[in-house]
């Protein structure tokens, strides 16, 4: 456990360093995502789907195999999270009626809503893991503080809808 928060200490310090001028949006996301991506051993695909239209998320930044491109609030652990504004924590994606397997080999999955400084949920950050049961309360705990970050940005380049 101790191993897990210094692991996420060292990566948060390092996206603070990154980010420390950086005001694209866009551009944060993905250092974000490259940051996670690859400093974490069981994070097998990471990125953020962007809320795009009235109800509908649509992938942005991200690392891994392909992901889906389009995921509708009603649908999967993405769509959950969307409708929720909630992180949600799945040990096993298989036994979530509707996940939406962009892999077969995934596991495991965490998603953490992102919300502008109005409190407007703009985006999820999405993990999906091939390893069974890797996401745990360490995780949501230090995900959250990374997602937290996004509310500094100016998300008018985004649509809103």
């Amino acid at each position: 456990m101790i191993q897990k928060k210094l692991l996420y200490t060292e990566i948060i310090e390092k996206i603070d360093a990154l980010l420390a001028r950086e005001t694209n949006v866009i551009s944060a996301m993905a250092t974000v995502i490259c940051e996670l991506h690859h400093g974490v051993s069981y994070f097998h695909w990471s990125g953020f789907y962007l809320v795009d239209s009235p109800r509908l998320l649509t992938i942005g930044p991200y690392q891994g195999t392909h992901g889906c491109l389009k995921i509708p609030f009603e649908k999967g652990v993405c769509g959950a999270c969307a409708r929720t504004g909630e992180t949600q924590v799945v040990k096993d994606v298989h036994e979530i009626a509707d996940h939406i397997a962009c892999s077969a080999s995934t596991q495991s999955e965490i998603v953490v809503p992102v919300f502008s400084h109005e409190g407007r949920l703009v985006a999820v950050l999405d993990i999906d893991s091939d390893d069974p049961g890797a996401f745990d309360e360490t995780d949501k705990h230090y995900l959250e503080i990374v997602c937290h970050k996004f509310r500094s940005f100016d998300w008018s380049m985004i649509p809103a809808h």
